[in-house]
This record gives C-alpha cells, sequence and structure tokens, in this order.
C-alpha cells in the first residue's frame, strides 16, 4: 500500500496501477509498469516493472505518465472452454509453477494462469487442435492419491472422447510421484500422457514455461503409448528431453535442466520449433486393444529413509500403515544389528514383525543410480529372509512409493502385491540400467 503522499500525486498526474511511467531517482531516468507496493515497508517507496522483467523499488523525485494501461483483451473463445471437445490435443490443468504468476502485495508465487490465458500468452499452441479444462489448482506438494484419481478419471475421459493426445500442467516438486501413479494406473495407452511444468512462474524473464509446454503439445501429437514428462534439458532454450514417467526425477531445486532420468536414458529430444522428435531410448508405441483402467489406489503407505541412529521403535510405529518402502542405503540396506552388538540397535526385528503382520515391505536406495541387490551381503540377505521385496529393481523411491500404493490398491494380499511389486508395469523396472547413471 503507498502512502497518501503517493496516492494524491498518483491521482493529480492520472497514473494508476498497471500504467507504464518514467521516474527520476537521484538523477537516473527508469521506465516501467507501475505495481502495486507491498503490504509492509517503505510505503514512500515506487515499485517499477523493468523491461527485463525483474522489479525495483525506488524513491521517486519526479514521476510521469508514459501510456495508460491497455485493458486485457479477453482469451479467444474456443471448443475447450465451455465442453469437452472430441479429437485433438487435451490441456489439462493442474496448477504449478507453469500455472503461476507473481503476488507483487507479498511477493509470493500463486496458482492464477488458466489453460485457456495459456493459449493466450503462447500463440504457437494455436497451430495446434486443441482443447482445455481445469481439474484442479493446487502446488503439486498439495496433491495426494485423491488427485491421482481425479487426474486418471479426467485423462480417461478424454481418451474414451477421442483425444489424441492430452498433457497435464503439473507441478514440479511432485510431478515424478504423478507420472508414476498415473503410469501404473492407466496402461497400454492408446496415446501419449505429457505431464510439464516450469521451474520459473512465467512472468519472470527466465521461465522455460513456454518451451516447455509447446514441446510437451508437440510431444502429445507423437506415435508414443506411455506417460511422459517434458522438461528442459539443458540451462539453454535450445530443446528439452521428453523423460518415461517412472524413470524420472527432480534433481535440482531450481535450475531448468533439473530433470534426469534415472537408470535409463531419456525417451526423445524434442524441439517444436524444428520438428525434432529424436529417439534417444525405445519406448512403446500407441496402444491398440483399449485403454486398461486400473486407478484404486491406497494411500496408507509410508516411505520411509533409512539413516544411522534410525530407532526400532519408529519402525514399530509404522502399524498402523499398509505398506511401507524403506528408502535403504547402498544395495538396499538398512541397521540389522547382524552381530548383536548391543551399543547398535538394528531395526530387523521389528521389520520382521510388521511384515509377519502382513504388511509387505519394499526396498529402493538413496543411491541415485544402480539396482538393488540384498544379496551381497549379510545385512541385505537378513532383510530378504525377512520378506523385503525389491532384490533386483532399480526403480526409483517415488516409482516404488507410488507403485506400493497402487499395488495394495489392486489387491490386499501380501503375497499377491509381492508379485505384482516385482512386474514391470511401467518400464520402472528394467532388465540392464543406462551405463551412464542419471
Amino acid at each position: 500500500m503507498y502512502s497518501k503522499r503517493l496516492l494524491d500525486e498518483f491521482r493529480k498526474t492520472g497514473i494508476d496501477i498497471g500504467d507504464r511511467v518514467k521516474l527520476v531517482s537521484s538523477g537516473v531516468e527508469f521506465e516501467g509498469l507501475l505495481m502495486p507496493r507491498p503490504l509492509s515497508g517503505d510505503q514512500d517507496i515506487v515499485v517499477l516493472k523493468l523491461d527485463s522483467g525483474y522489479n525495483t523499488g525506488l524513491k521517486a523525485d519526479t514521476l510521469e505518465l508514459v501510456r495508460k494501461a491497455q485493458p486485457k483483451p479477453a482469451p479467444p473463445q474456443d471448443k475447450g472452454d465451455e465442453l469437452r471437445a472430441r479429437g485433438g490435443i487435451a490441456i489439462l490443468g493442474c496448477g504449478g509453477t507453469i500455472a503461476s504468476k507473481i503476488e507483487y502485495k507479498t511477493g509470493a508465487v500463486y496458482p492464477s494462469i488458466t489453460p485457456r490465458e495459456l493459449r493466450m500468452a503462447f500463440p504457437a499452441l494455436q497451430k495446434w487442435d486443441i482443447h482445455s479444462r481445469q481439474i484442479f489448482s493446487l502446488f503439486s506438494e498439495d496433491m495426494n492419491a485423491t488427485h491421482w484419481r481425479l487426474l486418471a478419471d479426467a485423462i480417461e475421459d478424454e481418451i474414451k472422447d477421442g483425444s489424441e493426445g492430452v498433457v497435464v500442467m503439473h507441478g514440479t516438486d511432485t510431478m515424478n510421484y504423478t507420472s508414476s501413479a498415473i503410469s501404473y494406473m492407466l496402461q497400454n495407452l492408446p496415446v501419449p500422457v505429457v505431464l510439464v511444468g516450469s521451474q520459473r512462474s512465467s512472468d519472470r524473464p527466465s521461465s522455460e514455461n513456454e518451451m516447455n509446454m509447446l514441446n510437451a503439445v508437440f510431444s502429445a501429437t507423437q506415435d508414443l503409448g506411455e506417460v511422459g514428462v517434458c522438461m528442459h534439458a539443458t540451462t539453454n532454450d535450445d530443446f528439452c528431453h521428453l523423460h518415461r514417467g517412472t524413470r524420472v526425477r527432480k534433481m535440482h531445486s531450481s535450475r531448468r535442466d533439473a530433470f534426469h532420468s534415472i537408470n535409463a536414458r531419456p525417451l526423445a529430444a524434442v524441439d517444436y520449433r524444428t520438428r525434432r522428435f529424436e529417439r534417444l531410448s525405445d519406448w512403446m508405441p500407441r496402444r491398440k486393444g483399449g485403454l486398461i483402467a486400473k486407478k484404486e489406489m491406497n494411500d496408507n503407505v509410508a516411505l520411509i529413509y533409512v539413516h544411522p541412529n534410525i530407532k526400532p521403535s519408529l519402525i514399530s510405529k509404522l502399524d498402523d500403515y499398509d505398506g511401507i518402502v524403506l528408502v535403504g542405503t547402498g544395495l538396499g540396506h538398512t541397521p540389522t544389528n547382524a552381530f548383536d552388538d548391543k551399543s547398535v540397535k538394528g531395526i530387523i526385528k521389528p521389520i520382521r514383525e510388521l511384515i509377519s503382520s502382513g504388511i509387505p515391505m519394499a526396498m529402493s536406495s538413496q543411491c541415485i543410480s544402480g539396482r538393488i541387490c540384498m544379496r551381497v551381503y549379510s545385512t541385505g540377505r537378513l532383510l530378504m529372509d525377512a520378506g523385503v521385496i525389491g532384490d533386483g529393481a532399480d526403480w526409483t523411491p517415488e516409482a516404488a512409493y507410488a507403485k506400493m500404493c497402487w499395488a495394495l490398491g489392486q489387491t490386499k494380499d501380501r503375497n499377491e502385491v509381492a508379485r505384482l511389486m516385482m512386474g514391470n508395469v511401467a518400464g520402472e523396472i528394467t532388465e540392464r540400467s543406462a551405463i551412464e547413471g542419471y
């Protein structure tokens, strides 16, 4: 909120929020859009959005109106804004930074841009036959198994209504959980399902949302029968990688090239501008024979990161869960106290007790690349003897977690859960891991 003195000056000069103004501060001239004033701080500081896309706060010696803000034109109406249409590419909105912009009153990023607004922001989308609808608008950390089911329902509806491909706008923080879950829930895909996000919000000059979005739509037109994640391949705006939904992981908190395929190569290198869709590894083409939907999920699953000094009581307290995924060390290990050293308490006893009570438990690894092999050391063999699932798997912790939720949604039988977990449903387990790791 600006001071009364500045508000009076704005009224006198006919300046409103959003107008383009020229400001002189200490003899230096600045030009930009007048932004709302944050609720806290010096109320005599004028906030401008410069042409670079960044904001600056300045004391104004003089302030001059350059151009009044133009009314924002209404987004063009298209067939997907009111009713779901047949054919074309469906764009489903779930929120996230790709659908976010800055709240200048607080400096926070919040979901606000609808799929319809994105089409207006990205004119190149008009070259494709697209329609869109908002499923929900959430930051991805707020998503859970209920939202996975809602999204799977929406994707299934689009496929049944004849959409030729589906693009899902999603927050990046838990995108790999969702992409894994959808990979298990919707099998034998007759069309591509491509999740896309952005590390930088749309009004930041470094945002990569446009390139990610357009490459995701381009990927959704290809002969692909899998769930993929389309994100920047490098820090430059040269091309994107399309990753398998059960193989991808966010490897950096803020870089534009944060996403990598783990224990596998990306499916493709993508650049819509040159129509490049270069195969980098094998993928399944669009499937025939009909979509297989197995959408039941059990969200009562724990994901536990194993660490030194972990207490047996922590494991024992997991008895109200229906399933557990351990993120073990190395080849898939936990403290087991194999030599009964009273100074170090292992957790093999409560692990045995939970599994014996009917709770399935799977192993993943804290290592980024590599494969679970619990047959090498006595630590791992004790875990296998206890019934821990996962020997030979090279899944990511997130893919293993989503798969346990899915497997428990299909059956309550521990042996059947183990069978489902160790079967390769959507490329989450491979016969041979990529040599170059991630």
